[in-house]
């Protein structure tokens, strides 16, 4: 892996200090905005230090002037000493998750620190950038991300990776599969002992089965091979900031980032 790859690691507020010990930057993702609009922090053993502030967004968060919101963010920046931001935001028709990205961009660029933002909030900013998943469920990833370039740039890119564990019904008019744990995975492949098979489109393992009750199955997972090769196929395109979730991959962490 070319050493100009940056990686950092998210963590909810329980393996936080764990995911710590890696060495790797950590996003805490203990942050909120509810009713307000106020920043709220889920208790923690420990307060976080470092890293990257996760925010996420209520439902209950009020349309409102986001500049007092903005303040108490940077003001707990500098308090944890945090790098850089991470707006975890889903898709949203208010007003207020596309202030808080304008603003944070602007005064992230102020301060000289990061601001990662999903997708949806993408053409509201200049200063950030935007999170595309490594998850698919049809078509090519190397398209996914191309096209991701050619609309924000490969310098405003970076890889979320998302493992993938799903069992689809065929045929899968919406995409959408039953998400599987990882016991449940591991359980049906002892139970089936399927010959597995690799998409180079999706950068994915697959394998099928039939099943009395409900007919044909379809059932794409990803393993540390197939997101280390996401991973080289995103550095291959120019994208160097890549995001892993501590809880999917501490096992293979090291492999992962060495490689």
């Amino acid at each position: 892996m070319e050493s100009k790859t940056k990686f950092f690691l998210t963590a909810p507020q329980q393996q936080y200090a764990e995911a710590q010990r890696s060495g790797l930057p950590v996003t805490c993702m203990s942050y909120r905005i509810g009713k307000g609009p106020r920043l709220l922090r889920a208790a923690m053993p420990s307060l976080p230090r470092g890293g990257l502030m996760g925010i996420t967004l209520d439902s209950e968060a009020e349309d409102g002037d986001p500049g007092s919101l903005c303040n108490d963010i940077f003001r707990e920046c500098t308090a944890r000493a945090f790098r850089g931001i991470l707006c975890d935001f889903p898709p949203d028709q208010r007003l207020l998750p596309h202030e808080i990205v304008r603003q944070l961009g602007a005064n992230c660029t102020r301060y000289g620190m990061s601001l990662y933002i999903t997708e949806p909030y993408g053409t509201y900013t200049s200063k950030a950038s935007v999170l595309i998943s490594s998850a698919l469920s049809g078509g090519s990833l190397q398209t996914r991300l191309e096209e991701a370039i050619h609309k924000f740039g490969a310098g405003h890119i970076a890889l979320l990776v998302e493992p993938v564990r799903e069992d689809f019904f065929l045929p899968s008019p919406t995409g959408q599969g039953q998400r599987l744990k990882v016991g449940e995975l591991t359980a049906l492949m002892d139970q089936l002992d399927p010959s597995t098979f690799f998409s180079g489109e999706l950068c994915a393992h697959y394998f099928t089965y039939m099943s009395k009750e409900s007919g044909a199955h379809f059932v794409l997972y990803d393993d540390a091979g197939s997101i280390h090769k996401k991973i080289q196929l995103a550095v291959s395109l120019g994208i160097t900031d890549v995001f892993l979730p501590y809880h999917e991959v501490k096992a293979d962490l090291f492999r992962l980032i060495s490689q």
